[in-house]
């Protein structure tokens, strides 16, 4: 044991201080509150930062693909073969080819901006985030006229853009295309109307407010793209690892296409969310640096109010050594007691970080996290274990780094000098 029995006991008395040392009590109180407050704070937020990081990593890849192949000119033609060959490379799970557009969106007299999306029945119906997440209508009808009329002229939306255009599944929508028609009067926009047969939520309103997705062969007529596409979509079995997929993907290719991978199409998203995190964690940090003050500052005080016990100690054959253990002992106990209060707490709150909100929510009746701000409609958090280890272990550093000092200079009281005005 590095403190024996004795040393634990001083310690111990010294933490239970009397009236008289009532201010010294206070200052040990706010230290032990303050690293508990400043570890569990640091544990939350890193949490909800990688929760964010992990949920939109999740969405986005799952709506959008690894990476993407667009023509230089607009247009893929023979997209069929090429989606056949790029299949067949080893590390592709999938290549769908679709049209993109940005378009405006009306219905009932309400407007808004949509991304139109045309894709292929079954490649819509095996993307898991959208057909996973219907919450009204279903995919059953999507493109089952089996030309460019008639049932082909159905759109699946998102939630949110449902909700600010009140539609509902079997009401009608309408696209507008700001590539209009040139005639002998003037440019006439392109108009074309859609029956909406589902709604999708998948959590982030980017997406859920934006998005609709509509049969291949009527976006081809709408677009005016007869048998081509614009882009095509690439899901591979590591998203982490793209390198040598996409050089081998640029060289089936071949000249006249754009490769772009999903961290290229986000990373200006990414890397905000990376500085904002680096960024609290730093100023975090400062909760825990100010508490080791305030336990220096008491560990002083604490030293100079018992300069007489301690010279009666080193009279009764006590060590330097032994002092120094027993103050070292104080301080660090206040360290210790409040990181693990810290990480109780910490764990605690970002295990219930949803249902708390809620719980906010619902008492002082205001919106805590929009989601047209925040882009997810739930407050996510995951906890990194190594993170959690590193939030701890700065806070026992700062802990037993705080007390070092007035433990060495009560080490140091002379006996005699102590005693001499006593």
């Amino acid at each position: 044991m590095i403190f024996n029995a004795f040393e634990r006991m001083v310690a111990m008395r010294y933490l239970r201080a009397r009236r008289q040392e009532g201010f010294i009590s206070v200052i040990a109180g706010f230290s032990l509150l303050g690293i508990a407050l400043g570890v569990a704070t640091l544990i939350v937020v890193m949490a909800v930062m990688n929760g964010f990081r992990q949920e939109l990593l999740s969405r986005i890849l799952g709506v959008n693909g690894h990476l993407g192949v667009y023509g230089t000119d607009g247009a893929i033609a023979d997209f069929d073969d090429v989606v056949a060959r790029l299949r067949a490379l080893d590390a592709v799970t999938q290549a769908i080819p679709q049209i993109e557009g940005q378009v405006m969106v009306t219905a009932g007299g309400r407007a808004s901006a949509g991304l139109v999306r045309g894709v292929r029945p079954d490649d819509l119906r095996a993307r898991a985030l959208i057909a996973d997440n219907m919450v009204a209508g279903g995919l059953d009808a999507f493109g089952a006229g089996g030309g460019p009329s008639g049932e082909d002229s159905v759109a699946v939306i998102g939630a949110r853009l449902a909700e600010r255009l009140s539609v509902g599944v079997g009401d009608n929508i309408t696209l507008v295309s700001p590539q209009g028609t040139t005639t002998v009067i003037g440019t006439i926009p392109r108009l074309k109307t859609y029956r909406v047969i589902g709604f999708f939520q998948i959590g982030m309103y980017e997406y859920d407010s934006t998005f609709v997705y509509v049969p291949l062969s009527s976006a081809q007529v709408f677009f005016r793209l007869p048998a081509r596409v614009n882009a095509i979509e690439i899901f591979v079995r590591d998203p982490d690892a793209l390198g040598p997929v996409k050089q081998r993907v640029a060289a089936l290719m071949g000249p006249g296409h754009r490769i772009l991978d999903w961290q290229q199409s986000n990373a200006s998203f990414f890397n905000a969310i990376k500085v904002e995190r680096n960024v609290m964690f730093l100023i975090l940090s400062l909760i825990i640096l100010v508490a080791a003050f305030n336990i220096l500052s008491g560990q002083i005080m604490l030293v100079k109010d018992k300069g007489r016990d301690i010279a009666i100690l080193r009279t009764m054959g006590a060590t330097r050594g032994m002092i120094l253990r027993i103050f070292f002992a104080t301080g660090a106990s206040i360290g210790v007691l409040g990181t693990a209060t810290g990480l109780a707490l910490g764990l605690a709150f970002a295990g219930n970080i949803e249902t708390i909100r809620r719980l906010l929510q619902s008492l002082t009746g205001t919106e805590l996290f929009s989601a047209e701000i925040y882009f997810l409609s739930q407050l996510p958090a995951v906890v990194d274990p190594i993170e959690v280890t590193q939030v701890v272990a700065m806070a026992l550093f700062w802990s037993f780094l705080a007390p070092l000092i007035p433990a060495w200079r009560a080490a140091r009281l002379d006996p005699v000098e102590a005693l001499r005005y006593e």
